[in-house]
């Protein structure tokens, strides 16, 4: 029997957004001011265990903060994984410079330290590892060699939230860490983002480019060039209620994790990502399926679809981009990107999501996968 439509995410409002909000609006405060941004901000930065949060209308937002507020710019070049969103990579361009498009692990799917190593040259300034579905990034590694080498690390934790790994939340490796808070995530505003650091010229730069430059002192006296990149109070509201509720969000996606892979994990054909550290957040839960190409991919994509289920396929690699066709970098030595890519499909994550709605799901997929590669 054809179930009623399973959307690949959604988000969940069971705590305290709707009494926050309407507080918001009641006292006037639904702007870029206001009490609520400044308690996200601090509860966000207590939860982490670091000095400050600096809050942001959107998560791409939030990388481009930290990388002007970096110094990134020219000729600069920096380190990004080849498979990620493709937001990763344009924040670099957006600072006039050169991503360097890295491959991945084929076990864990996140930047490959070994191919770091390949990739840095005299112009490089920083390293960007991706947290990729949730799942940290070798970050002892990558900081050893940042370490080693001078370059900055900026953590894209848009997909990570609560995810941790050598006894530390991912987010707090990095000189600059940021987060997305998009619809589909971890917690949600809406759209918003976060940049968290313990360092505090950083924190004050990226304030005061936030708000288009201007000077802390000097009310509409503008020292250089900025950016409007403030969340509202409305969005904070929000976010100050999800994070409240952030342990049980948590809890609801391990769950949802073990009841995919106890039913998927006898199939020989299906992968699941290595997990590093102690705890992947399963953001998305996604899959590869061994000797899948795109076509394939698509169709059983399709025959999930006809059964009302939503999935979505796995990042292709950005240098596959037109955009990024030009040859700005050397796109050799990316197979992991490319594979996993084709292999890949995520199939719906959300709170909410039952146990039979997800044996409906992974019944499913089995049969499709048995009746496209039998």
């Amino acid at each position: 029997m054809i179930k009623g439509k399973i959307n690949i995410a959604q988000p969940s409002f069971l705590g305290n957004e709707k009494k926050y909000v309407m507080d918001a609006m009641e006292t006037g405060w639904v702007s870029s001011i206001g009490p609520y941004i400044e308690k996200f901000e601090q509860a966000f930065a207590e939860y982490h265990g670091v000095k400050h949060a600096i809050a942001t209308h959107n998560g791409t937002i939030a990388l481009h903060l930290a990388l002007a507020a970096a110094g990134i710019s020219g000729n600069d070049e920096v380190i990004v994984p080849d498979l990620t969103f493709i937001a990763t990579a344009n924040c670099v361009r957006y600072c006039n410079a050169v991503p360097v498009l890295t491959d991945v692990s084929g076990e864990d799917w996140n930047l490959s330290p070994a191919s770091v190593r390949d990739r840095i040259t005299s112009k490089t300034r920083a390293i960007i590892p991706v947290h990729l579905y949730g799942n940290p990034a070798k970050l002892e590694e990558i900081q050893n060699i940042a370490q080693e080498t001078g370059l900055i690390v900026i953590e894209d934790c848009a997909e990570a939230l609560g995810a941790a790994y050598r006894g530390r939340k991912v987010g707090t490796f990095g000189q600059i860490s940021c987060f997305s808070f998009f619809g589909n995530k971890i917690i949600t505003t809406g759209e918003g983002g976060m940049c968290i650091t313990n360092d505090d010229e950083l924190a004050e730069r990226m304030r005061i480019l936030r708000d288009h430059g201007m000077n802390r002192q000097k009310k509409y006296w503008y020292d250089e060039l900025g950016f409007n990149y403030r969340m509202t109070n409305l969005q904070a509201a929000i976010g100050l209620a999800q994070l409240e509720q952030i342990s049980e969000l948590l809890s609801g996606r391990d769950h949802i994790y073990r009841a995919y892979r106890g039913i998927l994990e006898p199939h020989p054909k299906i992968i699941f990502q290595a997990v590093n550290g102690e705890r992947n957040v399963n953001w998305m839960f996604t899959i590869r399926i061994k000797g899948l190409t795109y076509s394939l991919r698509d169709l059983i994509m399709a025959e999930l679809k006809a059964n009302n289920i939503d999935t979505r396929p796995v990042f292709y690699p950005i240098h596959a981009m037109p955009f990024y066709q030009p040859d700005d970098f050397d796109r050799g030595g990316l197979k992991n990107s490319l594979i996993i890519s084709r292999e890949g499909i995520s199939l719906p994550t959300y709170i909410g999501l039952g146990d039979e709605d997800i044996q409906y799901i992974a019944k499913t997929l089995l049969a499709s996968i048995d009746t496209f590669l039998p």
